[in-house]
């Protein structure tokens, strides 16, 4: 019967113990989802802080206005690149079976979603808004601004608060205001009110006051109104005139409403003047 050789078994054992031993692949989930997650989260909160910024900036004097949209159109950008990244890591994450924090990466995400639709809607309202920033119920003759002219200068209006029938267009072509008005707001016309003007303008007065204007002039003889509006985020300055004309035995009201600066309000002033007209005539 052979034997073994005692150099065989040895080797034999010491070959089962190097087997034994051999490190074996982890199985743990990769950990490369789960920071993709939080640094798409981390993206998003930079970019929520961006776009927070932009209207204190405006608001507060702390910067021009270009550097405030400017401020906010790359906060709103970093917020929909953080939410993309977050998505990713999330779709990783499950089919990986890594672990990451999902109470935060499902509020950060339906936050970015939120944020990357109100950027969506603004894109949507440019394309359908006119590029113009003067909106008037009278073609014609539309109502001039008289007492907030010094404001304006003030405030280095950069739109001229005569009414331009003409104005230079995206590439340098220019834009029949009047024509591209009653294209885009053909609604936009002349209010007539079964009331004495004196009583019209005094309803305007209140109108105005309860919809948040800053009443800059006040004048029954004229049948004239003028007042400041402004936005709520960036507090934009808008400037409002409101005419009171006889109309037989009632009057006529016509209202004009141009921004101080940049083309195009993205219809601002045209929802100004309708909401403003459809109060005159609750009262």
């Amino acid at each position: 019967m052979p034997q073994t050789k005692p150099g065989n078994k040895f080797g034999a054992c010491h070959g089962d113990r190097s087997m034994s031993t051999a490190p074996f692949p982890s199985l743990r989930p990769p950990r490369w989802p789960r920071r993709i997650t939080q640094a798409g989260l981390a993206i998003i909160a930079v970019g929520l802080l961006l776009t927070a910024l932009a209207g204190p900036l405006n608001r507060f004097h702390l910067a021009g206005v270009g550097v405030a949209l400017m401020t906010l159109v790359i906060g709103l950008g970093v917020v929909v690149l953080g939410t993309a990244t977050s998505i990713i890591g999330v779709l990783a994450a499950t089919a990986k079976g890594a672990r990451i924090p999902g109470t935060a990466a499902v509020v950060g995400i339906i936050i970015g979603l939120a944020v990357s639709a109100y950027v969506l809607s603004w894109v949507t309202r440019a394309q359908r808004s006119p590029p113009i920033n003067d909106i008037t119920t009278d073609l014609t003759h539309p109502p001039q601004f008289v007492a907030v002219l010094p404001l304006r200068a003030r405030a280095h209006a950069t739109a001229p608060a005569q009414y331009q029938r003409e104005v230079p267009g995206p590439g340098g072509k220019m834009i029949d205001v009047p024509k591209l008005q009653a294209q885009y707001y053909p609604d936009i016309k002349p209010l007539l009110l079964d009331l004495p003007p004196a009583q019209a303008l005094a309803r305007a007065r209140r109108v105005a006051q309860a919809l948040g204007w800053r009443i800059d002039a006040y004048v029954p003889a004229d049948g004239r109104l003028e007042a400041t509006a402004h936005t709520f985020f960036f507090d934009f300055k808008d400037d409002v005139v409101v005419r009171v004309q006889p109309n037989g035995t009632g009057a006529r009201i016509d209202v004009r409403s141009e921004s101080r600066v940049g083309l195009s309000d993205l219809g601002t002033n045209a929802a100004r003047i309708r909401l403003f007209m459809k109060r005159m005539q609750a009262r």
